[in-house]
C-alpha cells in the first residue's frame, strides 16, 4: 500500500514586492501550519520521504512539518517539479517515486493539490485551503499505478479553530 500526504503551503503574504517564489508566510500561516502538523502527527503513519516545492512559502511550511515530526532531513528534498499549479507535473513526480517509499509527503500549491486530491481520493474537496492536509492511501505497490485511492483524513485549519 502507498500513502500520499498532500499539504498546501500555509497562508502567505502579499505585503512585499518579491517574486511569486519568494513570498513569505504570514503569522497566521505559521500558526496554522503548526496546528495542522501537530494534529496530523497524532494519527500519522511513519513518513518515509518529504518533498517540497522550491517556493519559500512551501519550503517554510514543510520545515514546520519536519520540525514537528522530528523528521530526519536526510529524507527531505526540494524538487522544482512541485512548483506546479495544474497538477500535471506533480502527478508525473508521484508516478516516478521510488517504490521503496511507502509514505510520502508533498508540499506545494493549488490548484494542483485540490485537483489531485479529487482525482486520487474518494471524497470531493471543493478547495484544499492554505495549510490544508489531505492523506490518501492507494492499494498498489507501485507509484506509477496510483489512480483512485481512499481519502483517509483531511486536516484543515478551520476544523481546528
Amino acid at each position: 500500500m502507498k500513502q500520499l500526504i498532500l499539504m498546501r503551503h500555509a497562508k502567505s503574504s502579499w505585503d512585499y514586492e518579491v517574486s511569486d517564489k519568494d513570498r513569505p508566510l504570514r503569522q497566521r500561516g505559521i500558526n496554522d501550519a503548526h496546528m495542522v502538523s501537530k494534529t496530523f502527527k497524532a494519527h500519522a503513519p511513519k513518513v518515509d520521504a518529504i518533498y517540497s516545492s522550491p517556493a519559500l512559502r512551501a519550503l517554510h511550511t514543510s520545515m514546520i512539518f519536519v520540525r514537528n515530526f522530528d523528521f530526519d532531513l536526510a529524507h527531505f528534498r526540494v524538487d522544482k517539479s512541485l512548483y506546479d499549479f495544474s497538477g500535471d507535473s506533480v502527478q508525473r513526480f508521484v508516478e516516478q517515486l521510488d517504490n521503496g517509499l511507502e509514505t510520502v509527503a508533498l508540499f506545494g500549491h493549488n490548484y494542483a493539490f485540490t485537483s489531485l486530491a479529487n482525482a486520487w481520493g474518494d471524497q470531493y474537496i471543493e478547495n484544499v485551503p492554505t495549510s490544508g492536509l489531505v492523506h490518501i492511501t492507494f492499494d498498489v505497490d507501485d507509484w506509477s499505478k496510483v489512480s483512485k485511492g481512499t481519502t483517509r483524513q483531511t486536516v484543515f485549519p478551520k476544523q481546528l479553530r
